[in-house]
């Protein structure tokens, strides 16, 4: 098989497997939000190392400790992630499924609005346009939900501050998240540690098959990730730009169809302005795309460097 097209395979199981989380949280209930987060990121650690171990592949450990630039950006993603983990496991499990999706859906929009404030790159002006429907459809589910969509606003805005800072950081997938599980270790032992003390605890409280689920939500996290560390060097930005949309479809069906949750007409509209912006936000990235490449074969044909093509 190519690998563009295993590629496009694995990115297609990552965001499937991540639009699916809807359904894998609720089945570790009676734990709260921060225990199953805990148990998430002890285990992760666990699921990582064990790849690590099959590759045989720690060479790149000693070389990363002497980068601290790279640990703090690191240390930057973690405790990002822990926010967006948290607020996720914590909304789906408090019936909240379809404003996560909203979360999912607005991040392009939010990352495109970091590039302009903390990177200072310029909108063109169909960016400008999508950002804006995005602005307005926030406000309309303002009015719709009585407050703020703060859980989609957290999601949307940590995912994008970890997208940046994974980018500065510029690590592979699972050494990236072997750090970051590592710098939550501590921490979720500890809390764990305390709910045993207290007898707080429902590990293995709850029975060995609730146990296996918490274990589980290790694997849950790393395999998807794994997948997309596959997909993203086979595939270009443009492929990935377009499948990651099947995981907020995905989180929005199971809202939708089997959480049962209330859709008011009024929150039709405020999604349907945000996938308008979505779809103008797509076309100009698909629009770009083609003409770069085009301008990279016009240079390649012609022995002509590609900006100077491009200002042709």
């Amino acid at each position: 098989m190519p690998d563009s097209r295993r590629g496009v395979l694995y990115g297609i199981a990552a965001y499937t497997m991540w639009g699916l989380f809807p359904l894998y949280w609720p089945l570790l209930k009676p734990s709260g939000a921060v225990e199953i987060l805990a148990h998430r990121m002890v285990w992760s650690l666990v699921s990582v190392l064990a790849v690590l171990a099959v590759r045989r592949h720690w060479s790149w450990f000693r070389e990363l400790a002497r980068q601290p630039r790279k640990l703090v950006l690191l240390t930057l993603a973690a405790i990002t992630v822990t926010i967006n983990w948290g607020t996720y496991i914590y909304a789906v499990n408090s019936g909240h499924v379809v404003e996560t999706a909203l979360g999912y859906f607005i991040n392009p929009l939010v990352s495109v609005l970091f590039g302009v404030v903390l990177l200072r790159e310029r909108l063109r002006p169909l960016q400008w346009t999508a950002v804006g429907f995005g602005a307005l459809a926030v406000v309309v589910l303002t009015f719709d939900y009585g407050r703020l969509p703060w859980v989609a606003l957290v999601l949307a805005v940590s995912f994008g501050i970890y997208g940046l800072v994974k980018k500065k950081a510029n690590v592979e997938a699972t050494e990236s998240l072997t750090i970051e599980t590592l710098v939550l270790l501590l921490p979720a032992l500890g809390y764990l540690f305390f709910l045993q003390a207290s007898g707080e605890s429902t590990f293995p409280g709850q029975g060995w098959g609730h146990a296996a689920l918490l274990v589980g939500a290790g694997l849950v996290t790393a395999v998807p990730l794994l997948c997309f560390g596959v997909a993203a060097i086979r595939v270009p930005l443009s492929t990935i730009g377009l499948l990651q949309y099947i995981a907020p479809i995905l989180q929005f069906a199971c809202g939708v169809l089997i959480a049962k949750e209330v859709m008011p007409s009024s929150r039709w509209i405020g999604f349907s302005i945000v996938w308008l912006a979505l779809a103008i936000f797509t076309y100009d990235s698909l629009r770009t795309a083609r003409q770069a490449v085009r301008v990279r074969r016009i240079a390649a044909s012609a022995g002509t460097p590609d900006h100077v093509v491009a200002q042709s």
